[in-house]
């Protein structure tokens, strides 16, 4: 892990630019702008407060009665307007953060569900580990901690201007001590403590994202474990998840226990350096004892200033490992869409601003290129041959080598078909010969091989799995998936789950509304009669089906096959039952060597 630097800060503005150059910009400038402009106000105020509670000590010394009063309206009068203004900033700050939070979401959100790069970056890319909690927590810590810690560095720094003024005047070598305090204490703060600190909190945040995730799983699969009765070994495995954060947390506290024992002893200074300082003058009556106050309040804010890398260094190295996690996040989707850096990934095209020269310059330079190289090539690697995709008005395979994505094993060789509109083709053959995996190149998920794949865009093609994705949602919004905006009618949807054998589905919930845990409550067998009513119910031109029938008894597997080739969309299966040659029209087996035959089944 690289210690608290410069390409640390390179990290983080690479990542905020976008933000403060987007479509919002103006914005949250003006935000901003109103932020400090609060901050400039306390802080004189608190200049004024200081000066004032030296007031107030020194009237109390000097038994002024007529001054201490007047001190105390001026004080009660400051505070009056101070309160507000400090709550008003606070306010500002934390919104302005949370206005951050929600467009870099928006950002990342959209970008990893963009080319599909969630699922690139699970099969591909697992070194960025828990997506989930990148998007939710290293975003959150992001823009409200950087927020935080940017204004509070331009605090200290108003804060020196101001209260250096009133120490000067008081005692000049209170203030050439605590710079030199400053630098020195900072120093070995970092030297010593910088990276193994954001060391050990990059893996303390990696281990509990870990931890959690285990018991994720756990909850997702529980019927699954209760099967296996497999409770002890889970058990061991989450055990051994959360010794791996206890034992990094562990190392962590003692890097801790070190730098609390070196800030504790090293801010003690403060509260008595001034005392001892200013003591001579107000023995000899040249100062007024109120001045020991402000001299110590001043001190203390000036020294708190200058040493707000000491102050906060624990909390700087849990979020410098939050930036560098997020940017490798970040760098991760760019590279999947082949953008420069992070800050290229976040900008989106109304944010970018280029001359009609550079926009001309770009065109002219960019020649239509081949298709992306697997997301496992680099510029050290020989480029590895991939799949073309070509949109066609129908699915057709020409000449096509299909490899496993890291091109360790070829699984089909020369493959050559074309599946008309109206027609119906069933993949066959032995477990590990390439069925799915030849779905998931004609999805565009995998193009780790050769030759040339024609097909319709993805939006005229259905994918069902074997097993059925159930959305968090309403029976409505099922039904309608991967399409909510449909036209489909309750009518229609009560005629196409009668003809999937779900006549009552709706009514035992409760109604189309009806929101539940679809995939804790419904078999398997009723999830993919379920998934198949989303494929009659939309139509698509092309529907493919991988062993989407495989918990059904032949009775219903039929049904349902029935009522598909009734309707005008073509279709492409994958499965082992020999009844579903019955529902077909060709016959493709794939063999353990490569090798494929192409059969009719049923004429035209």
């Amino acid at each position: 892990m690289e210690r608290l630097n410069f390409q640390g800060l390179r990290r983080f503005w690479a990542i905020a630019k976008a933000y403060w150059w987007s479509d919002e910009k103006w914005r949250a400038r003006g935000l901003l702008l109103l932020i400090v402009v609060l901050l400039l106000g306390y802080t004189g105020l608190s200049v004024v407060l200081n000066s004032q509670r030296g007031e107030l000590i020194s009237a109390l010394s000097a038994k002024d009665e007529a001054r201490f009063w007047q001190t105390v309206v001026v004080f009660i009068g400051i505070l009056v307007v101070y309160a507000p203004l400090l709550a008003g900033y606070t306010y500002l700050r934390d919104r302005l953060g949370l206005e951050w939070r929600r467009w870099l979401t928006d950002r990342f959100v959209s970008r990893y569900f963009s080319d599909r790069a969630f699922y690139r970056i699970n099969q591909f890319q697992t070194e960025i580990d828990n997506p989930d909690q990148r998007i939710a927590e290293d975003v959150r810590s992001f823009t409200q901690e950087s927020l935080t810690l940017v204004l509070v560095v331009a605090s200290s720094v108003l804060e020196i201007a101001a209260f250096s003024g009133v120490l000067w005047g008081i005692s000049r070598e209170l203030v050439l001590f605590l710079i030199g305090y400053a630098i020195v204490g900072t120093i070995l703060t970092v030297g010593v403590f910088g990276k193994p600190l954001v060391r050990l909190n990059f893996e303390q945040l990696k281990r509990e994202a870990d931890f959690r995730f285990g018991l994720v799983r756990i909850r997702e699969n529980a019927e699954a474990i209760a099967f296996y009765q497999g409770e002890n070994q889970e058990s061991t495995q989450v055990q051994n998840r959360f010794m791996r954060a206890f034992d990094n947390y562990k190392r962590l506290l003692k890097w801790q226990l070190g730098l609390n024992g070196l800030t504790n002893a090293y801010e003690f200074i403060p509260f008595v350096l001034p005392a001892l300082v200013v003591a001579p003058a107000v023995f000899s009556g040249d100062l007024e004892v109120g001045k020991v106050s402000e001299a110590q309040g001043a001190f203390i804010r000036v020294f708190f200033s200058l040493n707000v890398i000491v102050d906060r260094f624990q909390a700087l190295t849990a979020f410098g490992a939050g930036i560098d996690r997020l940017h490798d996040f970040a760098t991760s989707l760019g590279q999947l869409e082949h953008k420069k850096d992070a800050a290229d990934l976040l900008a989106t095209e109304s944010d970018t601003e280029a001359t009609p020269a550079s926009a001309i310059a770009a065109a002219e330079v960019e020649t239509p290129a081949a298709p992306d190289p697997p997301v496992e090539a680099t510029a050290t690697v020989p480029m590895q041959p991939v799949i073309v995709q070509e949109t066609a008005p129908q699915l057709s395979l020409h000449h096509l080598t299909l490899q496993t994505p890291n091109y360790q094993r070829t699984l089909i060789e020369d493959l050559t078909l074309e599946l008309a509109t109206d027609s119906s083709l069933l993949v066959a053959g032995p477990s590990g010969c390439g069925k799915s995996s030849l779905l998931r190149a004609i999805a565009g998920l995998w193009n780790s091989g050769a030759g040339v794949i024609q097909r319709p865009e993805l939006k005229d093609l259905l994918f069902l799995p074997q097993k059925p994705y159930m959305i968090l949602g309403s029976l409505r919004e099922q039904l309608r998936y991967p399409d909510p905006e449909a036209d489909i009618t309750d009518e229609q949807m009560h005629d196409v789950l009668k003809t999937v054998n779900l006549p009552d589905l709706a009514e035992r919930f409760g109604g189309f509304d009806a929101e539940e845990e679809w995939g804790d409550v419904l078999s398997l067998g009723e999830q993919q009669r379920l998934s198949f009513a989303r494929v009659l119910l939309h139509c698509p031109r092309y529907a493919v089906l991988d062993e989407a029938t495989s918990a059904l008894d032949r009775h219903n597997e039929a049904q349902l096959y029935e009522a598909l080739e009734a309707t005008s969309t073509t279709y492409l299966s994958v499965g082992h039952h020999e009844s579903l040659e019955a529902h077909h029209r060709w016959l493709l087996r794939l063999a353990e060597d490569h090798t494929w035959q192409l059969q009719t089944l049923k004429s035209t």
